[in-house]
C-alpha cells in the first residue's frame, strides 16, 4: 500500500468520524456554540486528502482521499453559509409576552397566537443545523 493511500484513508476517517458526531450532535439539539473544532477536523481531513496525492496514491487507493475532500469540503461550505446568530436586543426572555403570529398547525390549519391570552403556555424551540 503507497504512503498516500494511507493518508487517504486518514483523511476519509477523519471527514467520517467527526461528521458521525456532528449528526449526533445535532440529533440531541447539542451542537457546541463554537464550531472551530468541526471546523479544523474538517480542515485537516481536506489536507490529508491533498497530501494523499502529493505523497503518492494507487488509482484506487485515491478514492478514500477524494471522499474526505468531498466530505469535509461540503459540510465546511454548510457550517459556512448557516450562521448561527442571535439578536440578543430581539430575543425573547422567559417571561416575555410573545409577539403575535400566524402558523399552521400540524393539520394544515391557521394557528393565531391570539388564542393562547391568557393561558400558561410552553413553547419549545429546536435549534437545528442541516
Amino acid at each position: 500500500m503507497k504512503p498516500g493511500t494511507k493518508l487517504g484513508i486518514a483523511a476519509l476517517a477523519l471527514a467520517v468520524g467527526t461528521t458521525v458526531l456532528w449528526f449526533r450532535l445535532t440529533g440531541t439539539v447539542g451542537l457546541p456554540d463554537s464550531r472551530a473544532g468541526f471546523v479544523v477536523a474538517w480542515l485537516g481531513a481536506a489536507a490529508l486528502g491533498v497530501f494523499a496525492f502529493i505523497r503518492g496514491t494507487s488509482i484506487p487507493g485515491a478514492l478514500p482521499p477524494v471522499l474526505g475532500m468531498l466530505v469535509s469540503g461540503f459540510l465546511l461550505y454548510t457550517v459556512y453559509i448557516s450562521p448561527q446568530t442571535l439578536d440578543i436586543a430581539k430575543s425573547i426572555k422567559v417571561g416575555d409576552t410573545i409577539p403575535h403570529f400566524t402558523a399552521l398547525d400540524g393539520h394544515g390549519e391557521t394557528f393565531d397566537s391570539a388564542s393562547l391570552h391568557g393561558h400558561l403556555v410552553l413553547i419549545k424551540f429546536f435549534r437545528a443545523h442541516w
